[in-house]
């Protein structure tokens, strides 16, 4: 990856610490207000991961395919882009 490493895990931790935390809340029946609390916070983690990630791959490996003279890797690199993002917004 690149700088966007550290960052990414970072986020990714938290995340999951943080559902650990919504377990433990679940299971002792915490205001359902605070679950949900915490459970916004894991989502905004993990889009901002997500789109630390895309930034990563846009400047890395799609900008090396862009410049490259391979045009089927370059159709496979937009493809793929067109189906993350098509998963992202569901």
């Amino acid at each position: 990856m690149n700088i966007y490493k550290d960052k990414t895990l970072i986020n990714f931790k938290k995340a999951s610490s943080l559902l650990m935390k919504i377990i433990q809340m679940t299971e002792k029946d915490n205001y359902c207000i605070d679950i949900m609390q915490q459970n916004l916070a894991v989502v905004g983690l993990l889009k901002s991961a997500h789109q630390m990630l895309m930034e990563s791959h846009l400047q890395t490996c799609f900008k090396s395919a862009m410049e490259s003279k391979n045009e089927k890797r370059k159709r496979e690199m937009i493809k793929e882009i067109l189906k993350v993002t098509a998963l992202y917004n569901k």
